[in-house]
């Protein structure tokens, strides 16, 4: 694996390439047709020199899994994965076609007839960003960053771009993506299927050579050091963490001590102190190209384990089980569904920090849970078996017995990585010092530019204008409010009930505004949806779309695959929030609150035309606990109007 990169000027393309020198100790730029493509080897698989071929060829930062059989199929001569993706891309007239064949994780520049191809496996593991003036694409988005380059975007991994050189236009095709198929089985059946189906996923991607492990001590990492040690393969694990003043010591690097020398594992664990933290976070945030304090945070104990002394090239991790089998709290409802949303997410939520903290170290990163195969199973497990007893991840549980996990990590209560390693806590205190009041603002002032431009659905409401507010906070640029005009008031999807409020809204904010009319024939009124959104991408240069679902998975899962299309990333910032607690929030913050309608048993006529303060929200709770509806008017029990904005909402927008 390495990175890639190129652009239809020589001169960008190596100020791109000058920026990736991380991701590979060789490096060559060649012409290929009307581009220069160039290649950071780091590699794994062989030592074939990138890029491959010459008016037809190919730079790919790739490790697939089946490319031996591959080559057998295809009669392809290859000595390594990457040689024989360019082969196989060769010979097929349809590149989407080829990529159906492949088992493993990629990212690739084809050049074949003045058409330029860029492509990435379908969860995201390997990075790729693009832009069109000039056309030029790399493994991350700092390098065309500092390359001097605008309109960065991330190619969506469910889509295939293809660049004319001639005309200098774009076009996509979509991919598949795993749907939920939930099948009849027991509980002892799924775990052992998961028990066989996870150590398979972690041998095909174990290497000759020396391999590192992230050990939290949780039970996803421990679960890889137990596949590892069963396939007999060496390997040193890494743990970091932070104490500080009269915090207790961190949880994550106690737990991995133990757990390692139960299982008998080489540990090496690192505790960072405040200097080095307050060092490394702005590093994080130019590698990251984010000011996001929960991925920073995130990242640390990834960074600070790494950074340690090491040759291994491959780092595993045992990220992706929280989004297979139930992990998180806000998965509630359909619970599979749930799990699906999240996966369609995971490339912009987290692969990309991880993928490139991992690389910014001299490690490559192995996710063996987000095996495509791993995927569609635990797709197709039933929900009860996810949760069950108290538990998440219950059938996770069961296979890890399988495995010979100890018994206190099987059945032990996940912490979140910046919590158990206490960098979130050291993040909190060098904000404080710095001068900031929270985290988030300290983190913001790394980055001069947006991290996204994001297009805000809009129904004049307080959920939606609550969303757009949290993302514009976390240094998120709203470009742009879209706002769908249905004629049917029982739509299930947009409030046909708008008037001039969206529009003063608009104004107000200082944002454009566009309005797609819809007749809110169900499901139908997605493709007004897909116009709106479509437009929005067009115009002003979105990369994503904020939604103020904290609920309906109804409404989520169609923003999802419309969006998708369009090669848009979802945000859903409202989402599970506790309701109470999101009334209250919404007050402090400033916003004006008027219930234009009510339809539930509790709230009568007098509401109407109420503007909520502190008094109102809590006489709202408790009549949502006397009446047993939703405090925030999730299941439609009243419509609300905003009449008045956070001063820093305005004054920013």
């Amino acid at each position: 694996m390495c990175g890639i990169h190129g652009s239809t000027e020589k001169k960008t393309a190596e100020e791109i390439a000058r920026h990736q020198r991380h991701r590979g100790n060789s490096g060559r730029l060649q012409e290929a047709g009307e581009i220069y493509i160039g290649n950071r080897l780091h590699s794994v698989v062989g030592d074939v020199k990138q890029p491959l071929g010459n008016s037809s060829a190919t730079t790919a930062n790739c490790e697939i899994y089946n490319w031996r059989k591959l080559r057998e199929e295809h009669g392809v001569d290859a000595d390594n994965d990457a040689e024989a993706l360019h082969r196989i891309l060769n010979r097929k007239e349809e590149v989407l076609e080829a990529l159906e064949d492949l088992d493993g994780i990629y990212a690739f520049a084809h050049v074949q007839g003045g058409d330029v191809f860029l492509g990435r496996d379908r969860f995201g593991v390997n990075p790729l960003w693009y832009c069109t003036d000039p056309f030029a694409f790399a493994s991350e988005r700092q390098a065309l960053e500092k390359a001097g380059l605008s309109g960065i975007r991330e190619l969506h991994p469910r889509r295939v771009l293809k660049y004319d050189t001639e005309t200098q236009e774009l076009s996509f095709r979509q991919r598949e993506f795993p749907e939920v198929e939930e099948k009849n089985t027991d509980i002892e059946e799924a775990a052992e299927e998961i028990h066989e189906g996870f150590l398979e996923a972690v041998e095909k991607r174990v290497p000759d050579t020396e391999v590192a492990l992230l050990l939290s001590g949780g039970l996803d990492s421990t679960m890889i050091a137990a596949a590892l040690k069963k396939l007999g393969k060496d390997f040193t694990a890494y743990t970091a963490g932070i104490q500080h003043g009269n915090v207790n010591p961190p949880r994550d690097r106690e737990k991995a001590e133990v757990v390692a020398e139960e299982m008998d594992i080489e540990l090496e664990s690192y505790e960072a102190d405040l200097e080095e933290v307050r060092k490394a976070v702005p590093e994080l945030s130019d590698w990251l190209s984010t000011t996001n304090y929960v991925k920073l945070s995130v990242a640390l104990p990834i960074h600070f384990s790494l950074a340690q002394s090491g040759d291994e090239k491959v780092v595993f991790s045992g990220f992706g089980s929280e989004q297979l089998y139930a992990g998180y709290s806000r998965q509630q409802g359909y619970l599979n569904k749930e799990c699906l949303s999240d996966l369609r997410g995971v490339f912009h939520e987290d692969l990309y920090r991880d993928n490139v903290t991992c690389f910014r170290n001299g490690r490559e990163l192995r996710v063996p849970f987000l095996d495509e195969e791993l995927v569609k199973h635990a797709l197709t497990v039933p929900a009860e078996m996810k949760r069950k007893d108290g538990y998440r991840k219950y059938v996770l549980r069961k296979a890890a017995e399988k495995m010979d996990v100890p018994q206190e990590v099987v059945w032990r209560e996940k912490v979140a990585a910046q919590y158990g390693s206490n960098f979130e806590k050291a993040l909190d205190r060098i904000s404080t010092e710095e001068g900031f009041d929270r985290k988030q603002e300290y983190c913001n002032s790394f980055r001069d530019e947006p991290n996204r431009k994001l297009v805000a659905l809009t129904s004049g409401g307080k959920d939606s204008n609550a969303a757009a507010y949290r993302m514009q906070r976390r240094n998120n640029e709203i470009s742009c409010l879209l706002t769908l005009d249905s004629e049917n008031r029982e739509s299930y999807m947009f409030d046909s009930r708008k008037d001039s409020a969206v529009k003063k809204q608009a104004e107000t904010l200082g944002k454009p505004l566009i309005e797609q009319e819809t007749a809110g024939e169900k499901e139908k009124e997605l493709e007004d949806l897909l116009k709106g959104l479509r437009k929005a991408r067009e115009v002003y240069g979105v990369d994503g779309v904020v939604a103020g679902a904290i609920e309906s998975t109804y409404q989520r899962d169609r923003v999802d695959r419309i969006a998708e299309k369009v090669g848009l990333k979802v945000f859903t910032p409202l989402w599970q929030w506790n309701q109470k607690d999101y009334m209250r929030w919404l007050i402090r913050e400033g916003f004006e609150v008027e219930i234009v309608d009510t339809a539930a048993r509790g709230l009568d006529e007098s509401w109407k035309g109420k503007v909520l303060d502190e008094e109102k929200v809590e006489d709202l709770i408790d009549l949502s606990e006397e009446y047993r509806f939703n405090a925030a008017g999730e299941g439609g029990e009243y419509e609300t109007r905003v009449r008045g904005f956070p001063q820093n909402f305005t004054e920013q927008g």
